[in-house]
């Protein structure tokens, strides 16, 4: 028989391994220690040091005993540096409870500061439960009560904000597209922030590199411009700097705007910067400084803002009430809503938010900006805290101040303000932008582009908010409008007088007609008029189906046409009045 003795399975012949049991009763391998206790202690140190550095270049966390990361932090500086005493000392123990044993004998500071951490995180989130702190959360936002008709005044058209992010970005794109020296090395970044500019709302958003390899060839001279979307007239401007922008979230190492305000602010808390210009055109980043108002993590708020210059990268920190006027987006849209939940919902405590729910009211699922002043408001409905399709009114907040009002408005909520306008365009399945509220003659409007497949803006839209059977829509702003007045008016929630009110982007010219030229255009027949008297030779034009009297005119007479404010030749009319 031949036996194989170095076979693991085999028990011998009184059914017992010799080989097995030699292993098993075999001494461990003795661990040494490295060198003295104290080298020991300073290559733990040493190494606790470098990773803490690496991970802190990398996470970037925050200093502060107000941000979780910071606990995650210290306890991973604190695990590091037990494994490597454990490494160094020789360690022999065995299993958890000997590792527990060992950090706490022989990294006493590392152990004792790991559960000081834990326990002050703990209370510290305690303290800051809403159920112990419902008043102070209510209390984040101040809210007041105004009065819709008087304080919301007819916003004129060449402020409302015509395009969403989203048809902004395509435009973006597009217009890059037409760079032929930038198309093959940048990209644009998905910014986009809606501001105030002289007077006007537009979307502003920076450039990035392509990838790494672009980023090595164009980092030295920076980003070499910005686009500004005009969001009433669809306009794209791409405007070079003659220094580059080379700060930035698209950077990479030290020029990367985390990294760069977190070296320079390493106690601070940062919310997502915004992107924005000043009067002059400067590129800056608008850094809101976060701080927690209860407990050490709860109460979320905004104290002030760190500007960065984007070409130069000098830094100011500004408090709320000291930031620039030209600054537009201090406090973000998400911040402000979860404030007005927490002031809505914690109205009469926090168990009524639970129970009962008497007069608890919150946000709608949406928002949407714009500009009053020289400042950019966010608008979102408020409705209760039972979904039933109506909203009880609005709240529009200042988003550099966070001066908030609340104006008590019933009716529709927005979604369904959007598929009443939808369904009024249903044949050409049109997409509603998420509206904004507007004063048309003292009614509550909402007002929406609609857009096709692609994402062009194709037409507007007008919803009633009190009677939102009542909608308007037009191929122009101004024909929405005029549409929209004549429907109130055969409604009887205008006058007449009201419902004749000429739109901000038109005008009236006067005259004697001089000249008629007719043309048959898509089956409709347009007449050109061009009037006498103080060397005006612009043509008029204007459809019989805008305005059927147009086919009695007759050169000679006196008449007034309403037409567009500004306009390419020839300039289009909308009525002709024989005076």
């Amino acid at each position: 028989m031949n036996i194989n003795w170095n076979d693991p399975g085999f028990e011998g012949f009184a059914g017992q391994n010799p080989f097995a049991a030699r292993r098993a009763n075999r001494p461990r391998k003795e661990r040494k220690a490295i060198g003295t206790p104290l080298g020991r202690t300073l290559i733990n140190l040493l190494v606790t040091l470098v990773f803490g550095a690496v991970y802190y270049y990398v996470a970037l966390p925050a200093i502060n005993l107000k941000t979780g990361d910071f606990y995650v932090f210290v306890l991973l500086l604190c695990a590091v540096y037990a494994f490597c005493a454990m490494l160094t000392s020789g360690f022999q123990g065995e299993g958890v409870k000997g590792y527990f044993q060992f950090v706490k004998k022989q990294c006493k500071i590392p152990f004792f500061l790991a559960i000081g951490m834990v326990v002050l995180a703990i209370a510290g989130g305690i303290v800051g439960w809403q159920i112990f702190r419902a008043g102070a959360y209510r209390e984040l936002l101040e809210v007041e009560t105004g009065d819709f008709a008087a304080e919301v005044e007819e916003i004129s058209y060449d402020q409302i904000p015509m395009l969403d992010a989203a048809s902004a970005m395509k435009l973006g794109n597009r217009k890059l597209g037409e760079l032929a020296d930038m198309v093959s090395q940048f990209e644009v970044a998905d910014d986009y922030t809606q501001i105030n500019y002289k007077g006007r709302p537009v979307r502003v958003t920076p450039l990035r590199y392509g990838d790494w390899i672009k980023w090595l060839n164009n980092r030295r001279s920076g980003l070499p411009a910005y686009l500004v979307i005009d969001m009433v007239t669809q306009n794209v401007e791409v405007v070079r700097l003659e220094q580059g922008i080379r700060y930035t979230t698209a950077e990479h190492f030290g020029r990367n705007l985390y990294r760069y305000l977190r070296f320079r602010y390493p106690t601070y808390l940062f919310d997502e910067p915004a992107f924005e210009i000043d009067e002059e055109g400067n590129p800056y980043w608008v850094c809101p400084r976060i701080t927690r108002a209860i407990g050490l993590f709860g109460g979320t708020d905004i104290k002030g803002a760190v500007l960065v210059n984007a070409v130069t990268g000098a830094c100011n920190y500004y408090d709320v009430a000291d930031v620039p006027e030209w600054v537009d987006h201090v406090y973000t849209a998400d911040l402000i809503i979860q404030q007005y939940d927490y002031h809505g919902t914690y109205v009469h405590g926090f168990f009524n938010s639970l129970f009962g729910q008497r007069d608890v009211t919150v946000t709608t699922d949406g928002y949407n900006y714009i500009a009053v002043g020289d400042d950019v408001y966010m608008y979102t409905g408020i409705t209760s805290v039972v979904s039933d399709e109506s909203n009880i009114g609005f709240i529009l907040s200042n988003q550099r101040t966070k001066e908030t009002r609340f104006y008590s408005v019933a009716g529709a909520e927005e979604f369904s303000a959007m598929d009443s306008a939808e369904g009024q365009v249903q044949q050409m399945h049109y997409d509603a932008t998420f509206p904004l509220l507007l004063n048309i003659s003292d009614q509550p409007t909402y007002f929406m582009a609609l857009k096709d497949a692609a994402g062009l803006v194709k037409m507007y839209a007008m919803v009633n908010v009190s009677q939102y059977q009542i909608v308007a829509t037009g191929a122009t702003v101004a024909d929405c409008e005029s549409n929209y007045r004549g429907m109130l008016v055969n409604n009887r929630l205008i006058s007449e007088e009201q419902g004749d009110v000429i739109p901000s982007d038109r005008t009236t010219v006067s005259g004697v007609l001089a000249e008629i030229r007719s043309v048959v255009v898509e089956g409709n027949t347009v007449f050109y008029l061009r009037l006498e008297g103080g060397g005006n030779t612009e043509f008029y034009y204007v459809s019989a189906a805008d305005d059927p009297a147009a086919v009695l005119l007759n050169v000679g007479e006196n008449v007034t046409l309403q037409c567009d404010a500004l306009s390419d030749f020839p300039i289009r009319a909308y009525s002709v009045q024989r005076d």
